[in-house]
């Protein structure tokens, strides 16, 4: 929902998210973690890919108190998929499980800035885990956060800014998440370093590439998760 809504009412809110929601359906442009009501906003964009079932999940754990109301979807209104209704977002994911090879949970979440998870993101991500979830992953925090496995599932508290204004680090720390999985088996995760200059990402080579990857798992020290499987 648009934050023009604070100062013009729902001219720009709910009204502008179903004309964008009605634009997405007529291009066939798929759209997860926001929804004409709560069933669809928890409803996964689903795709085979070689002969594997995937499912993506998407929900936001980032909401001002003065807007969580207005801005999540209900069983009659349109909105977010919120975190905080986690039994939703939960049932979401064990529905998916029975009919999934792999499942994938995109979360906005996270402290601004903050390098660490907050103390709301773990307690989620190990929900969501055992509720089914093979990844889970999301951003917020302009900033990387440590990833690495939980249990058997790969877990990432905060990929960083991709493309983004700011010139500051570690605001300007960016890259991708290569993760390549086969059904429930994580068999690899790599991080691909890059440096966002004039507001966009330039992948890093050479001795440059290697200490962000070390800074990059350095960052799993405050997150209980483990570079291994146990």
């Amino acid at each position: 929902l648009a934050t023009e809504a604070d100062n013009h009412g729902e001219e720009f809110g709910l009204a502008g998210l179903k004309q964008s929601l009605s634009i997405a359906h007529q291009a066939h442009y798929p759209v997860i973690g926001i929804g004409y009501n709560a069933a669809q906003a928890f409803n996964p964009y689903r795709a085979v890919v070689h002969g594997q079932r995937i499912a993506i999940i998407a929900a936001t754990q980032v909401l001002d108190d003065n807007l969580a109301s207005a801005w999540t979807a209900t069983r009659h209104r349109a909105g977010l998929a919120s975190a905080y209704q986690e039994s939703e977002l939960l049932d979401a994911v064990r529905a998916a499980r029975r009919a999934s090879d792999t499942i994938v949970v995109y979360l906005h979440w996270g402290s601004e800035t903050q390098q660490c998870p907050n103390p709301i993101q773990e307690p989620l991500a190990r929900a969501l885990v055992k509720a089914g979830a093979d990844i889970v992953v999301g951003a917020h925090a302009h900033v990387q956060l440590g990833g690495g496995y939980l249990g058997a599932a790969l877990v990432d508290y905060g990929l960083g800014n991709l493309a983004f204004y700011d010139t500051t680090p570690p605001e300007t720390s960016s890259g991708s998440l290569i993760v390549t999985i086969t059904g429930r088996h994580v068999d690899n995760y790599t991080w691909r370093p890059a440096l966002i200059e004039n507001g966009l990402p330039q992948p890093q080579h050479g001795t440059d590439a290697a200490t962000a990857v070390r800074r990059w798992n350095a960052l799993r020290a405050c997150t209980n998760l483990t570079p291994r499987t146990r």
